[in-house]
């Protein structure tokens, strides 16, 4: 094992600090009036985005010390105890249901939903097995086949929550680890293909999802109901300008954007600080996954860097999900912003993910 070096990647560590804490800030400000009506309480959602994120940053911290290699005793147990967390999802009286959708387990004190921990779990055991496969990778047998038997399970399961979205973040995160590890390339593109297909075909076989293809195309033709949220969040990009209406006085929280503190955080960032404001944001994403991407391609031993990718990858392909939707470049899906959108078990896992990458960075030979 490689020697680590005295100090963390410094510059991923400020980055996730600033994304954190500006996160908790906007979902106060995107939050305090329909949690002063819902609630009577203008700091609920705050205080628990605020604790969230002192305890993610504490897990961070402590992560940040552990060796990465000591994950790996860990890959199959994760896989094994995910399968089970994503069945206890559907028990009554373990499982909870938000706006018809069981994605959450109730441990009393919190909402935990087992899918944002699934996905890291993933990302270890694909680190691990791709490592050990060494060139039996390039084969059918030992480089597609047991990562499609994994992939359709979980896939399965997330899509009967219902949560399409994050199912096909679960197939991104596999294939595009799967690419990095040097799995065949016509193999990858073969199944790509096949995914896009099957992704359009499970859209348009429930009516509120075809609906939602629908109203990207003309939101305005479906403004009372599917649409309503996509106009909104272009009204609230649109009311920004360049400079934005100020911190805090947007309008669209005002009960126009339904839940504007989740995954229509950016059109908040948008409306209150302008153009400039979001373009920042996503300067500030671009060079976390710069450096996430350093990290992994210095990382002297394969298993830390396919490790690195895999959190890179996830991390890049939420980022770039909920962007597109909040532009209405891409149907409306439940993805949240990382870092940023209101959430406890996502903000945590994120966190935790970005302490195993500290840890990588000490060995890898980032400037």
């Amino acid at each position: 094992m490689p020697l680590e070096k005295e100090k963390w990647d410094m510059n991923l560590l400020l980055t996730v600090l600033a994304l954190t804490c500006f996160g908790v800030l906007m979902v106060f400000s995107a939050s305090m009036y329909s949690a002063s009506v819902e609630w009577g309480n203008e700091y609920h959602y705050f205080f628990k985005q605020l604790k969230a994120a002192i305890a993610g940053i504490f897990i961070m911290l402590i992560a940040s010390y552990i060796p990465y290699q000591f994950y790996r005793r860990f890959a199959v147990l994760g896989i094994i105890v995910s399968v089970i967390l994503l069945v206890l999802v559907f028990v009554p009286g373990i499982g909870w249901e938000v706006n018809n959708a069981r994605r959450w387990i109730n441990l009393r004190f919190m909402l935990f939903q087992p899918s944002e921990l699934v996905k890291l779990a993933v990302i270890l055991y694909m680190a691990h097995s791709l490592e050990q496969k060494k060139e039996k990778i390039r084969t059918f047998r030992d480089g597609i086949l047991p990562y499609l038997v994994l992939a359709g399970i979980l896939f399965v399961l997330i899509y009967k929550e219902p949560n399409l979205s994050t199912a096909l973040i679960m197939l991104g995160i596999i294939f595009g680890m799967m690419f990095v590890a040097g799995v065949n390339l016509k193999y990858i593109v073969g199944l790509c293909a096949i995914g896009v297909v099957g992704a359009k075909i499970l859209m348009q076989q429930i009516s509120w999802r075809a609906d939602r293809i629908a109203a990207m195309s003309d939101p305005w033709a479906y403004r009372l109901d599917e649409g309503w949220q996509i106009i909104q969040s272009l009204m609230g990009l649109g009311a920004g300008g360049v400079f934005g209406q100020g911190l805090g006085n947007g309008k669209q929280k005002l009960l126009f954007m339904p839940e504007v503190e989740n995954d229509y955080i950016l059109a908040h960032i948008g409306e209150e600080l302008g153009l400039l404001g979001t373009l920042g944001v996503l300067f500030i994403f671009m060079y976390l996954i710069y450096r996430g991407v350093k990290i992994a391609i210095n990382t002297p031993d394969r298993f830390g860097a396919l490790l690195a990718s895999g959190i890179m990858i996830m991390i890049g392909l939420q980022v770039i999900i909920n962007v597109g939707v909040v532009t209405n470049c891409i149907p409306s899906t439940g993805i949240p912003l990382p870092f940023l959108s209101y959430g406890g078990t996502s903000l945590v896992i994120n966190l935790f993910a970005m302490g195993i990458l500290l840890n990588i960075s000490r060995s890898s030979n980032t400037g």
